[in-house]
């Protein structure tokens, strides 16, 4: 507990006793989530606060002899403070946009609730503007793939999932445990484990083409969720490093894919390194750049590239030499 939060709590804490005069320390503890043990903590610090002056009429008054005898809470002399503290602007702002981003990939049946609440939060605002200050923009999937896909998570039951791996430009299905849904640089998400990588997968909802909730329970994993309150960058750190050369019309690549470093070489190439989670993209990059990408580093990375691109010559010359008898 920092004495930040310390703080907060108790600006919040005095007003709260003085409308609920001798309410029990497990109700005050419940109401702020602490434990009983943090609360007579908190008492401890109240009781030598006051105005400045600091003699015995000037400090908040507390019957400490209820606290430990009854377990109750009598407190007086802090008229000065009963008022509970308004949010402020930055405050405001960010629950409301908290709130709305939570909207974007909420169960359209409770999205009726998220609206309540932001109601209610932008009353409490007061005059503090908060609606028209920013906007949240935040891209998922249908609401009957969010409304199966909350139900799988929420019921704890395995996901038949039809996705589309734009990496890949391929459709597959594939049958998943799902383990959370967030958002993230305005989409939405799904985090499970994927039985056909056998690992664990995020699942952009909006490419989720067709989901069905299936009766079987998710099994447990011993998997930890990345933190990602930091952005995609620093949740990828801990990947692989490839470093390309590209050419002059490949260096889109540096604008568009997070890199670890860019150099630029004589005539507008690029040298760029980059983490790669998936071998599968990187293979399919390199496929789609047609020679305008040569890996640099580590060896072998682009061995799986260069044998698709023969496999689907040796096609073409059989097709070619089919045609021509």
């Amino acid at each position: 507990m920092t004495s930040r939060a310390q703080v907060r709590r108790l600006l919040s804490l005095v007003p709260y006793l003085r409308e609920h005069d001798g309410v029990a320390m497990t109700e005050v503890a419940a109401a702020f989530g602490i434990s009983v043990k943090t609360l007579r903590e908190d008492l401890n610090v109240l009781w030598m606060c006051g105005m400045p002056g600091l003699t015995p009429g000037d400090l908040i008054d507390i019957d400490m002899d209820a606290v430990d005898g009854e377990g109750v809470i009598h407190l007086s002399n802090a008229d000065y403070l009963t008022r509970p503290l308004r949010l402020s602007a930055d405050e405001a702002l960010a629950l409301v946009l908290a709130l709305r981003t939570l909207r974007g990939i909420a169960d359209p049946g409770k999205r009726d609730a998220v609206d309540r609440a932001l109601k209610k939060l932008e009353a409490a605002a007061g005059d503090v503007p908060t609606t028209d200050q920013a906007t949240v923009a935040v891209t998922a999937g249908r609401d009957d793939i969010q409304t199966r896909v909350n139900d799988g998570l929420q019921r704890g039951k395995r996901l038949d999932l039809t996705y589309d791996v734009a990496s890949r430009a391929e459709t597959t299905r594939r049958m998943v445990d799902p383990l959370r849904v967030f958002v993230l640089e305005g989409y939405g998400y799904l985090e499970a484990w994927c039985y056909s990588a056998n690992a664990l997968r995020t699942f952009r909802l909006d490419r989720i083409a067709a989901v069905e909730v299936t009766s079987v329970d998710v099994a447990p994993h011993d998997v930890q969720l990345k933190d990602l309150s930091t952005g995609w960058w620093e949740a990828l750190k801990d990947a692989p490093l490839v470093t390309l050369e590209l050419q002059p019309w490949a260096a889109w690549v540096g604008e568009y894919y997070p890199t670890e470093a860019v150099s630029v070489r004589p005539g507008g190439g690029l040298i760029v390194s980059l983490h790669v989670t998936d071998p599968a993209w990187l293979r399919s990059l390199l496929l789609r750049l047609q020679g305008g990408a040569r890996v640099l580093s580590p060896d072998g990375a682009g061995n799986s590239a260069a044998e698709a691109a023969q496999e689907a010559l040796d096609q073409y010359a059989v097709l070619l030499g089919a045609l021509a008898r």
